[in-house]
């Protein structure tokens, strides 16, 4: 029997362990892949306080070894199943079951892909799901951003700031973003926009070398774009499926309170697979100490018998 189940390694996933073996529970942290999630793609952080410059990886390789100092445990399995039991919840994994008083969720989410050739390739070499994150690395260049929702709209205001040009590439003829966000991306001489098409590839062979975009109505249409970068605003897919026993949004991102708490009691959600207004690192630290706090308090409450 464990005082707290974590799933997700992660910024929050690992600050909620910390957090919680630092208030003497008993804690287990199980991940799928590896340490680190979506952070060890990006190749430079420079918005984390304390580190002017870090790889990702190597930021997430310091995030281990300060919870493995305290006696963390994080175990290689897949979360697939979780179920109400006498003492809490009972955590199923592909290869055990688990019993937990409290459970945090911090599984991240994902960006939604373009999946077209040289994508993968350039991640973070000229390929970004995140102005914030790696706008400054294109300071003075040109760029594209994909999409017509509000946070490509938002994201291509914000770069604005920092690039020459920003090509808007939308699918459709009109943007899907509310109308102030519209108002002030046609007003705005540094904003551009192509519409009817999508990206058919990324350019370059040892090094990003622009995009290869095509028109949705007639696909032998198509056009290269000298870009110096693409910010893909698509979408992100929470990795929320493997629990039913809470409220989620449209798209499965899960709803909580101030405390973090989602609509079961015992249950909390950290980080990007919540829904939330920024998804950063350190809003992620931040969501993992909160939800650790509430749910040592949730053990507690359980443990004394006034839960």
């Amino acid at each position: 029997m464990y005082d707290m189940i974590i799933v997700g390694a992660g910024a929050a996933g690992l600050t909620a362990a910390l957090y919680g073996v630092r208030a003497g529970m008993k804690v287990v942290v199980f991940e799928k892949m590896g340490v680190g999630g979506q952070i060890i793609l990006t190749d430079i952080v420079e918005n984390y306080p304390g580190f002017p410059s870090i790889s990702g990886p190597d930021l997430m390789d310091k995030f281990e070894n300060h919870v493995k100092k305290f006696g963390v445990d994080i175990r290689y399995e897949e979360v697939t199943g979780v179920k109400k039991s006498k003492a809490g919840f009972e955590i199923i994994t592909d290869e055990e079951k688990y019993e937990t008083i409290a459970l945090v969720i911090a599984t991240g989410s994902q960006p939604r892909k373009l999946h077209v050739d040289g994508e993968a390739e350039f991640i973070g070499k000229g390929v970004s799901y995140c102005a914030v994150c790696d706008g400054p690395f294109f300071k003075d260049k040109e760029v594209a951003v994909i999409g017509g929702g509000d946070a490509a709209v938002k994201e291509a205001l914000y770069l604005t700031q920092i690039v020459k040009k920003v090509t808007v590439i939308h699918r459709r003829d009109k943007l899907r973003a509310e109308k102030i966000l519209q108002d002030q991306a046609f007003s705005n001489d540094k904003v551009d926009f192509i519409w009817n098409s999508i990206v058919d590839h990324i350019d370059g062979k040892d090094k990003f070398e622009g995009i290869t975009i095509k028109e949705v109505n007639n696909p032998d249409q198509k056009k290269k774009l000298e870009v110096g970068g693409v910010f893909v605003y698509i979408g992100h897919i929470p990795n929320t499926k493997f629990i039913d026993l809470v409220k989620k949004k449209e798209g499965g991102f899960i709803i909580t309170d101030d405390c973090l708490l989602t609509s079961e009691k015992g249950i909390f959600a950290a980080g990007d697979c919540r829904d939330t207004c920024l998804r950063q690192i350190a809003t992620c630290v931040g969501d993992g100490a909160l939800a650790a706090y509430h749910a040592g308090e949730w053990v507690e409450r359980v443990k004394s018998g006034h839960a």
